[in-house]
């Protein structure tokens, strides 16, 4: 079986999916941290592998970048190649005074202004929650490894912050709301797992602080990266 971008069979992906938004990244975990691996999909270079983590079967697929390109590999994931969970595994900005660089966040929430909802089903929601099964998984999977998460809400956005006036973009959301991180494709995630029936989380590493012109080396950035990578594969059932 084939879908318009999965060439896949069925039995090629898992049932447990982690989503880095970058192909490279989705072919560097697998080269870093599978054995047996197996590509299963190469359409539009959106290389994907399903191998063993810990004797633990697990399918490394990329989403790209947005919640358009989230939602199409996401429902055809859930839908055609009955995957049960998928973990997002990315990077994040932040303008929360409690964060760090390189911190490691669980999105409790994703709130977003998208119409992603509206289009796909009618549904006027702005705020969809992450699966608590799946995030509890994640949270004993931490501790394992001494790391402590930051748990809390996250943005969902159509813009990369950079490119525009940040206070200005920043008071189209709840300014009596806390938010943790801000990206671009965890709403239309937890969306879908919630209209399929399915699970769905996400880890997010802080790689900017908005205001904070801080650098970090590419050894830190990497140390972190991997921090985030280990604590979703420790969570595979």
């Amino acid at each position: 079986m084939a879908t318009a971008h999965i060439e896949a069979n069925i039995g090629d992906i898992a049932k447990i999916v982690l989503m880095p938004g970058d192909p490279l990244r989705a072919k560097y975990i697998a080269d870093n941290f599978l054995e047996n691996v197996k590509i299963v999909n190469k359409v539009r270079n959106m290389y994907a592998y399903t191998g063993t983590y810990k004797n633990k079967l697990v399918t490394i697929f990329p989403s790209g970048m947005g919640i358009p390109s989230m939602g199409i590999y996401a429902y055809e994931l859930f839908k055609f190649y009955e995957v049960d969970e998928i973990i997002r595994i990315g990077t994040s900005g932040s303008n929360n005074p409690n964060l760090e660089l390189l911190d490691v966040v669980l999105a409790k929430s994703a709130y977003s202004l998208s119409n992603y909802p509206k289009l796909f089903d009618g549904d006027l929601i702005n705020e969809i929650d992450s699966s608590e099964t799946l995030n509890e998984k994640i949270k004993a999977a931490a501790l394992k490894n001494n790391y402590n998460l930051k748990e809390g809400s996250i943005i969902t956005s159509d813009i990369f912050d950079p490119y525009v006036n940040f206070f200005k973009y920043i008071k189209n959301y709840p300014e009596d709301r806390e938010f943790l991180a801000m990206e671009m494709e965890s709403f239309a995630l937890f969306y879908l797992a919630k209209k399929l029936g399915k699970n769905a989380s996400c880890l997010l590493t802080v790689v900017d602080i908005i205001g904070k012109e801080q650098s970090i080396s590419s050894e830190d950035r990497e140390k972190s990266l991997n921090t985030m990578i280990k604590i979703a594969l420790d969570s595979l059932d």
